[in-house]
């Protein structure tokens, strides 16, 4: 397994001397675009994170957290992982966070630290994915594909809690 890449790195430059491409300059044109992209991101990936402190430190999140308790206890879905679950679309290292608390404080084997690690790794930080995507287009993201994301997000975490059950 530790070969995979020398490998596939040593095939692209014998196809690309095949085919008399100068390696060299293409590596470096696609480095340069590759930096101008990173760039791009920045002011979008400083509009996520400053949002996410927003949400933790202006109340709003304990407050949708205690809001949301009730139904997403009836969904199945403990009241200690409501907070993961608002933090995850938003925050990859934010939900890796309570992640660490949970699992701290009810041990790695309880049902509520079960059902945080299949939370966790059963969706994706939507806004930074849908701001790295986005980043080049000029345009608006579309509401569709983000409400199907965040719906599939939310299935994906009752599900998950629902399977936790069972094991």
């Amino acid at each position: 397994m530790a070969l995979i890449i020398p490998v596939i790195f040593v095939i692209i430059i014998i196809v690309a001397v095949a085919k008399k491409v100068n390696v060299f300059s293409s590596f470096c044109a696609g480095a340069e675009e590759g930096m101008k992209f990173a760039l791009s991101l920045l002011p979008l990936l400083a509009c996520v994170f400053m949002m996410c402190n927003l949400f933790e430190i202006s109340g709003i999140s304990a407050a949708l957290t205690k809001a949301l308790s009730p139904v997403t206890g009836a969904l199945g879905i403990p009241e200690e992982l409501t907070k993961l679950m608002l933090i995850k679309p938003f925050s990859g290292s934010g939900s890796l966070t309570l992640l660490t608390e949970i699992l701290e404080k009810y041990g790695s084997d309880s049902y509520i630290s079960r059902c945080a690690c299949t939370i966790y790794a059963s969706s994706e930080t939507v806004f930074y994915v849908f701001a790295v995507y986005f980043a080049k287009s000029r345009r608006r993201p579309p509401a569709l594909p983000l409400a199907i994301v965040l719906l599939s997000a939310f299935l994906s975490t009752v599900i998950s809690c629902l399977l936790c059950r069972f094991m």
